[in-house]
């Protein structure tokens, strides 16, 4: 059985999905299994994943909770990976995180940076260092974290219990998620469990636009309990 089952959420990504799929290529832990969620795309992601992973069908587009979710739902691994189609794994993600759990029974989720893709802004580097790095440690010590979709573990056992994503959410499901696991248990910041993801979308909205958009969101969820419901796709 895998120890680990590593699920990517993926709708038309046939220009970034060889980023997670030759990146878990190259990991230094072998023992896992990686599951593509596919929202039925219409151009060739299925056919570049079926080469590396199992690949299930989503017709529903019913966002990436919910692919999430569906990926879970076959996963054999003790330990559930989530990132996104966009996204590159460090050569040691899956090592940093079986070591985070298996040295500390009490965890029951980690995270890590999230650093940029591509070269970019010395603005935009120093953004995605204090989101994923400085604030996300943060609120650990708040004990209100903040794990994002693309880059964390958690224990299989612990996510079923919690049904996983809220399939309602079409945004901030993750953070939603994160708040929810705090509750059973730690949640660890592994510093050594990087990821390199796209950043298409800060491109796409700018910098002030992509903080405006996550900051309220964030606002809304607090105030509210409802997050925003209309999320771009950028491809």
């Amino acid at each position: 059985m895998p120890k680990f089952s590593v699920i990517i959420p993926a709708l038309n990504e046939e220009k970034y999905i060889k980023y997670p799929l030759e990146g878990l290529q190259e990991q230094t832990f072998s023992n896992f299994e990686v599951i593509v969620v596919d929202g039925n795309s219409t151009d060739r992601t299925r056919e570049i994943a079926k080469k590396y992973a199992k690949v299930i069908i989503d017709k529903s587009r019913g966002g990436a909770g919910k692919a999430r979710n569906k990926g879970a739902s076959i996963a054999r691994g003790s330990y559930l990976v989530f990132i996104d189609a966009d996204t590159k794994p460090s050569k040691n993600l899956l090592a940093e995180y079986l070591a985070a759990f298996e040295n500390n029974k009490e965890v029951v989720a980690a995270t890590g940076p999230v650093l940029p893709l591509e070269k970019t802004e010395k603005k935009v580097r120093a953004g995605f260092k204090f989101v994923s790095i400085y604030f996300a440690k943060i609120m650990l010590l708040l004990h209100r974290p903040t794990i994002n979709g693309m880059n964390f573990a958690v224990r299989k056992s612990v996510f079923d219990e919690l049904h996983g994503f809220n399939e309602n959410f079409v945004t901030y499901e993750d953070w939603d998620l994160s708040h929810r696991l705090s509750k059973k248990g730690k949640v660890a910041y592994v510093k050594n469990a990087v990821v390199y993801t796209s950043t298409r979308r800060v491109k796409a909205w700018g910098v002030l636009g992509f903080a405006a958009y996550h900051i309220g969101n964030m606002l809304r969820y607090h105030l509210l309990k409802k997050p925003k419901s209309n999320y771009e796709q950028i491809r």
